[in-house]
């Protein structure tokens, strides 16, 4: 449907829905190495949502994926913590939306069209993304860049890579973190993989997975019988002074010792650099190595400080990816998964093709409506794309003169358990209404909840949880809490020793003391995730009060809008969790829960004077940018609207402020002017 007639309720149901499929991919490819989708069919879901947020600003939601970075770090590796945040880049996929980015930065600096911007281009290696800290020019510590925040410690492995050094010259700084992608060379990934088919281990989709499953490896000996590489391509915290430019520092770097790689140019304009980019894509199939793009940054580093960042990227940069390479297949078979939450998915079978170096046997084809916009039909010949990952999208079918078989008809049944299969009204997905019922969801429920994001039970996989409920062990998340009380049944299994048995009932009594934030994403309610979990546990502060809140919402108004003003809930997820809470046999599931563990609240978000204030800006302002205050009241936790009213909680007047201030004077608002503004940012 296109953006521009969606109704606000599709438009917060899209977001929701989303914001879910966007973030359990990402965790796929950034934190299990173990991509679901192609890299194009994930910038799809990127550019829609940032479309739709786009049309509807007010409906952003608190786990949009425009405010999250890669993926938390594995359990199985210490954690470290950037100095500065490791951040992604914004794509864009055409010379028009590279142009438009550069238009941005203009306005953002306030320059005219005649100003240069200056660019430096580089390929984009596609690798896995990692921080090298150094201090007193000695290697330190080496780290994934995880979620941003947080990464993995990585530093017994770095020393097996080449391209980087362990210590540094006379002349660095005292502290310095280079930043680059760990990549494999493609030669060097097949020889990989053909040695792996031959031992019967596990081969790798792609070079990127490759390398990622070698350098995140506990056991260092593995990493150095990987052919692995490092390209620097940035830095984090630096001690010293920095040169003028982006391409002086990265002569820095290399000077230093690490591999910067030869593809890069410094462009005095977009039209430079897009010619550049063509180039790059004409010679990519010829390259020793996998590149998906090629990231363009401002040069002067003094505009990069002032452009800053948005929650998840920098505003000075910007990968402009390639198009998705594509191939001829057949459609031999369409069959239907069934999520956890009973969402039916049609999965298109394909004929083996090789597409970009790997070979594809399945496609996502999302819901009824693809289907029936693409007109697919088994039998039929279609055309696939994929830029980077295993798993294409089907572009179109190949017109041909062969008879073709009936359309497809979307099943009715659920195909786990013979439950309906409904689509409710505004709704693009058909669900099973079997609920714990279905085997399918009650399994993926339960996985779902001992999940690593979730109550993370370490030993509790699929596998086991099929068992047990086969068995009639368990068949609510509070019965994984009384398989103590089994430890004799299960030790009349084969395969189930008494030290194995032990272990994983210790691991469950480990995590009768959860987050409040864990314990709400676990329970997999719709809309649900991380983020809202921790919105929810940060304003509700426990599940008792949680439950009560969603319970008083049921039938009366102003609690449902108390739900609903909560920052990054919103109506769709207020209506999620009143749905979740009326049903009896989610409360007794609850409660059953909550007499097994003992959910933990968070501690409380860092303030600042502005947090959770309603601030306006009039009036001409002359140290800075309209785009430069938003983003200063913003990362103080304001928000900033665009006309004064009674919630207003400050005005910031600049030059010839107008209607404006005088309304907030008459409302008593507060008014300050710039000079007072920028105290108050300084101050924090």
């Amino acid at each position: 449907m296109d953006t521009v007639t969606l109704t606000e309720a599709e438009a917060a149901d899209a977001l929701a829905r989303l914001a879910a499929e966007i973030a359990a991919h990402a965790r796929a490819y950034h934190g299990e190495d173990a991509p679901l989708i192609s890299d194009a069919d994930y910038d799809a879901l990127v550019r829609r949502n940032a479309e739709i947020e786009a049309a509807f600003p007010h409906l952003v939601r608190g786990d949009s994926p425009n405010l999250v970075v890669g993926a938390a770090p594995a359990a199985g590796f210490a954690k470290v913590t950037h100095a500065r945040p490791m951040l992604s880049l914004d794509n864009v996929f055409s010379d028009d939306e590279a142009r438009e980015f550069v238009g941005r930065v203009r306005r953002f600096l306030g320059l005219s069209a005649d100003d240069p911007v200056a660019l430096l281009a580089e390929a984009k290696i596609d690798g896995l993304s990692a921080s090298l800290r150094y201090e007193q020019r000695r290697l330190v510590t080496a780290a994934t860049r995880g979620d941003g925040a947080v990464g993995e410690d990585v530093t017994a492995n770095i020393a097996h890579v080449a391209g980087l050094t362990m210590t540094l010259p006379a002349d660095a700084p005292d502290v310095v973190e280079v930043r680059g992608e760990v990549y494999m060379l493609r030669a060097a990934f097949l020889a990989l993989n053909a040695r792996q088919a031959a031992a019967g281990d596990k081969v790798f989709a792609n070079p990127r997975n490759a390398a990622a499953g070698s350098l995140r490896q506990l056991d260092s000996n593995i990493t150095a019988a990987r052919p692995l590489a490092f390209l620097a391509h940035g830095w984090g915290e630096v001690s010293g002074p920095l040169p003028a430019t982006q391409s002086a520092m990265m002569a820095s770097i290399a000077a230093w010792g690490f591999d910067i790689g030869p593809l890069r140019a410094i462009c005095p304009d977009i039209e430079a650099a897009l010619a550049f980019t063509r180039d790059i894509e004409t010679r990519r199939a010829d390259l020793p190595f996998d590149i998906d793009g090629v990231v363009y940054k401002v040069e002067r580093l003094d505009w990069q400080a002032r452009l800053g960042q948005v929650a998840r990227s920098p505003r000075w940069a910007a990968a402009h990816k390639f198009a998705a390479e594509q191939a001829e297949t057949t459609l031999l078979a369409i069959d239907i998964q069934v999520g956890r939450t009973g969402a039916l998915t049609p999965v298109a079978r394909l004929a083996p093709v090789t597409v970009g170096g790997v070979v594809v046997t399945n496609a996502t084809l999302h819901n009824a409506d693809e289907i029936a916009r693409l007109d697919v039909r088994i039998g039929d010949r279609v055309r696939v794309q994929r830029a980077g990952d295993v798993i294409p999208q089907v572009l179109a079918v190949v017109p041909s003169d062969s008879p073709r078989a009936s359309p497809y008809v979307f099943p009715a049944l659920c195909p786990v358990c013979g439950s309906h299969a409904v689509r409710e009204a505004e709704e693009v997905v058909t669900r099973c209404t079997g609920g714990l019922t279905c085997a399918a969801q009650r399994n993926e429920r339960l996985r779902h909840f001992v999940s690593r994001l979730a109550f993370d039970i370490e030993g509790l996989g699929s596998e086991r949880i099929e068992l047990f409920a086969r068995e009639g062990l368990i068949h609510t998340p509070g019965d994984i809490f009384r398989l103590r009380d089994h430890r004799e049944t299960m030790l009349g299994w084969k395969g189930f020793k008494p030290t194995s048995v032990d272990k994983l009932l210790v691991a469950i009594e480990a995590r009768r003391t959860v987050g409040l934030d864990r314990f709400l994403y676990a329970l997999g309610i719709r809309h649900v995730g991380e983020v809202t979990a921790r919105d929810l546990a940060r304003a509700l502060g426990s599940a008792e009060a949680v439950q009560a809140a969603a319970l008083a919402a049921v039938d009366d108004a102003e609690a449902r809008g108390r739900l609903t003003d909560i920052g990054g809930i919103g109506p769709v997820v207020t209506e999620a969790l009143v749905d979740f809470f009326a049903e009896p046999h989610n409360q007794a599931s609850y409660a059953d829960l909550l007499a097994q563990v003992t959910p933990q609240p968070l501690a409380a978000a860092r303030q600042t004077a502005l947090t959770g204030k309603t601030v306006v800006f009039t009036g001409s302002l002359t140290a800075l940018t309209r785009d430069e205050a938003r983003a200063q009241a913003e990362a103080l936790g304001a928000k900033v609207a665009g006309s004064v009213s009674a919630r207003t909680d400050l005005v910031v007047a600049g030059a010839d402020a107008g209607s404006k201030r005088a309304k907030a004077e008459a409302l008593g608002v507060t008014v300050i002017d710039e000079a007072e503004w920028q105290a108050l940012v300084a101050a924090g």
